[in-house]
């Protein structure tokens, strides 16, 4: 009826006579569907297909029953409408159209708003983007944990399940652990500023080595307080390090980003936060097994070199080393005997050969022959009769002595 209203070409009597053809027919039905205009309709992503060409794919689903349908959009309008994902609630601005040539119907989309919890998430995402380009996301600015924290602050909610696990479970690990304890309301307008205030306590108090965040798990409106933007930089400013536990696995507030530790849930927090004593001690057996072993080991290697060099023969006879060099000596010493006695023998003939020569050379030789030196008194040596005229004192040296003469006669011998 609506069709016949629409078109004003067919009726209510029409016979099988009548019969228009399919592609009349959708086109008549194509010309109807486009004079509705557009809608707003509310729905969920369950398929988003990004391509490269200017037409992208989604496919929306009824939030409360299982109609879908497939609509289009320009990538412009996709990229105004922020992040998308797979099941985000959105506000879509639909333009029905029928495709003649296939005989479907389809939505074209001219807008698309994210809603609900889409419409948080995205405020969310826009606030991660914020502080990770602060560098509040950075893994440099981490700190470390302390391996065996003398004292840990704990923020929780009063008498919850997570504050049990957490002093349980970290006690179990290691008894000694000292827990200081900060309730504070964990869920509600009031969370995000309870929690600030048990941070800033915890922090300022020196016993504290590492402060613990838990709360177990809830919808995203309940963890909604632990991405605050002034609870977030409140852990990123604080000195000391910080767990966060909040929620199960696959919660992810923006205050596991920030901290310094993240924590799956609050059991986990608390065996990332102490050692396990058993653990340990199985560690310490372990390591001191080995560290005997390759003690042992290198005791056998260094005694094996110890065995090979006592074997040598140099050190089981130190002094059989010596003996070839200490004949030598001897022969040696021998040697420089015999040159020096014979240098000395020759030497000695020499002094002895020197001595004839002088003593050959010597007036003390011509004496010895009968000769006398005559000299005057003064020391004059008399080689003229001329020099000692009668009655002159004249003194004869001989061989063995000296004789005082005077002269009595002088007899000039005449010339040849």
């Amino acid at each position: 009826m609506a069709l016949q209203q629409t078109t004003g070409a067919l009726g209510t009597g029409q016979s099988a006579d009548d019969a228009l053809p399919l592609g009349r027919v959708v086109g008549l039905v194509k010309a109807w569907v486009e004079r509705c205009g557009w809608v707003w309709a509310k729905a969920q992503v369950i398929e988003l297909r990004r391509r490269k060409a200017p037409t992208q794919f989604l496919i929306l689903r009824d939030t409360s029953s299982n109609v879908s349908a497939v609509v289009t959009c320009t990538a412009a309008v996709l990229e105004a409408a922020g992040p998308l994902s797979e099941g985000t609630e959105v506000l879509v601005r639909l333009t029905p159209r029928v495709f003649a040539d296939r005989g479907e119907l389809t939505f074209e989309c001219g807008q698309i708003q994210v809603a609900g919890v889409g419409l948080l998430l995205a405020h969310l995402e826009a606030l991660k983007r914020k502080l990770d380009a602060e560098g509040l996301f950075d893994q440099r600015r981490k700190k470390r944990l302390p391996f065996l924290p003398g004292g840990v602050g704990l923020i929780t909610g009063a008498g919850s399940a997570a504050e049990r696990d957490v002093l349980v479970n970290a006690s179990l690990r290691w008894p000694g652990v000292r827990f200081t304890v900060r309730h504070a309301v964990m869920q509600g307008v009031n969370c995000a500023g309870d929690v600030m205030a048990a941070l800033a306590q915890l922090d300022a108090d020196p016993a504290v080595d590492l402060i613990v965040i838990a709360r177990g798990g809830g919808s995203l409106e309940d963890l909604l307080p632990f991405s605050d933007e002034g609870l977030v930089r409140a852990v990123a400013a604080a000195t000391t390090p910080v767990v966060s536990a909040i929620g199960h696995e696959q919660d992810t507030p923006i205050i596991d980003l920030v901290a310094d530790l993240r924590a799956s849930t609050p059991t986990d927090a608390a065996k990332r936060i102490v050692p396990d004593a058993a653990d340990e001690q199985r560690r310490v057996a372990e390591a001191r097994a080995r560290l005997k072993a390759v003690l042992a080991g290198r005791c056998q290697v260094e005694q094996a070199w110890l065995d090979q060099i006592r074997s040598r023969p140099v050190i089981r006879d130190a002094v059989a080393a010596l003996r070839p060099h200490e004949d030598l000596v001897a022969q040696s010493r021998q040697r420089v005997r015999l040159g020096l006695a014979r240098r000395l023998a020759d030497e000695r003939r020499g002094v002895d050969h020197a001595i004839a020569q002088v003593r050959a050379m010597s007036p003390q030789a011509t004496l010895r022959r009968g000769y006398a030196i005559a000299t005057l008194t003064s020391g004059v040596a008399l080689t003229s009769v001329a020099q000692a005229p009668a009655g002159t004192s004249v003194l004869l040296t001989l061989a063995d002595g000296a004789l005082a003469t005077r002269v009595e006669n002088v007899d000039h011998e005449k010339e040849p």
